[in-house]
């Protein structure tokens, strides 16, 4: 079984979240599962949903605030072992490059 989560933690601040949300980051690296931060979330892989309830939940409580949102997303994989890199090289063969592009700064 493979779970992977999308999850997005942000105070309700001015200014920049960075801080805020660096913490939420580091609360998940408390947890025994795989992570990748974009820029517009974090994306989480565990064997087990409930690592991902976990690791979410720690990661809004790390966010100091008087007003915080969560969003979380879930894929639960319950018949396929498969990990997100998987998912990814799927997509990558069927467009026959990765599927990235840089961005122009």
């Amino acid at each position: 079984m493979t779970a992977f989560g999308f999850l997005s933690v942000a105070p309700v601040i001015e200014g920049s979240m960075s801080g805020e949300v660096a913490k939420a980051v580091a609360a998940i690296e408390d947890h025994d599962v795989g992570y990748q931060t974009t820029p517009m979330g974090t994306i989480i892989e565990a064997e087990d949903p409930a690592d991902l309830f976990g690791a979410a939940a720690d990661a809004h409580a790390a966010v100091d605030a008087d007003r915080v949102e969560t969003f979380l997303k879930i894929d639960d994989k319950r018949a396929v072992e498969q990990a997100a890199g998987e998912k990814v090289e799927s997509v990558a063969e069927e467009l026959g490059h990765d599927p990235e592009q840089d961005f122009e700064e």
